[in-house]
């Protein structure tokens, strides 16, 4: 029997295959994940201060994720319509398609439709074009049953990566994810939490995430948010503050790594 020392042409240049596919796929996930490191909000707040939602002085943005839920959702424009608020609806197209009417409705009652993609799809994968075809199909969805193409475009979990970048960009959205947040999705969540989570970000400028669905949240998780909507506004309104739609929020254009 002939042994071999592992040594030979063969061995190296299996090795140096394996170590240009390990490259490569190092280079791959550095180019997906590169701009998710903006989840992390004093990275976003020095890179793009838009991103963070950061507007108006005199403004508080107040936006809602993973709807539209006709379970959950109706709650929501109640409350808004009592209080006399206008927010940004960041909805899945997918739940847009099947609950058409109560997209109509939140226009109807003078809110604003933004992208949050096509369903709630975790972002570890690359798949450049199927982000690009899910965010061209849930933009479409709200000019088609909204009347108005939209502006904003918030990735499921805060999540931004280069594809879905790409996508927002290629269906002209500009990203924007959020100053402040309740932590209503949790199991845990109650009115008072959400509240102690929102309380020290309600300042001019900021923008706040809430959910006003269950859909990737707790069951029922989203009653925290509702229960929390109005003394949250009422803190915003004594400091002077108007709470109203990213329209309204004087966002800045992206600049720089966003452009």
């Amino acid at each position: 029997m002939v042994r071999t020392s592992g040594r030979g042409p063969a061995c190296r240049n299996s090795r140096a295959a394996a170590g240009a596919l390990s490259g490569a796929a190092v280079a791959v996930a550095a180019w997906h994940f590169g701009p998710a490191a903006t989840w992390i909000p004093a990275v976003r707040r020095v890179v793009s201060p838009a991103l963070d939602g950061q507007g108006d002085p005199g403004h508080v943005a107040l936006t809602f994720d993973d709807g539209p839920d006709p379970d959950s959702t109706p709650h929501f424009l109640r409350v808004l319509d009592r209080l006399g608020v206008r927010a940004t609806f960041f909805v899945l197209g997918s739940a847009l398609e099947q609950h058409p009417d109560l997209g109509r409705r939140i226009v109807a009652e003078g809110h604003e439709l933004a992208v949050h993609g096509w369903r709630h799809e975790r972002p570890w994968r690359p798949r450049p074009r199927q982000d690009a075809r899910d965010v061209a199909r849930a933009a479409d969805a709200v000019l088609r049953i909204g009347g108005r193409r939209p502006l904003w475009y918030r990735p499921a979990y805060g999540v931004l990566t280069a594809g879905r970048l790409a996508a927002a960009r290629r269906a002209g959205l500009q990203p924007v994810l959020w100053s402040v947040w309740g932590r209503d999705w949790t199991a845990r969540a109650d009115a008072h939490s959400v509240l102690a989570e929102l309380t020290p970000g309600l300042r001019g400028g900021a923008t706040i995430l809430l959910h006003d669905s269950d859909r990737t949240s707790a069951p029922g998780a989203w009653r925290s948010a509702l229960e929390a909507l109005p003394p949250a506004v009422a803190a915003c309104r004594s400091q002077g503050l108007r709470v109203g739609p990213l329209e309204s929020h004087g966002l800045p254009a992206h600049r720089g790594v966003w452009r």
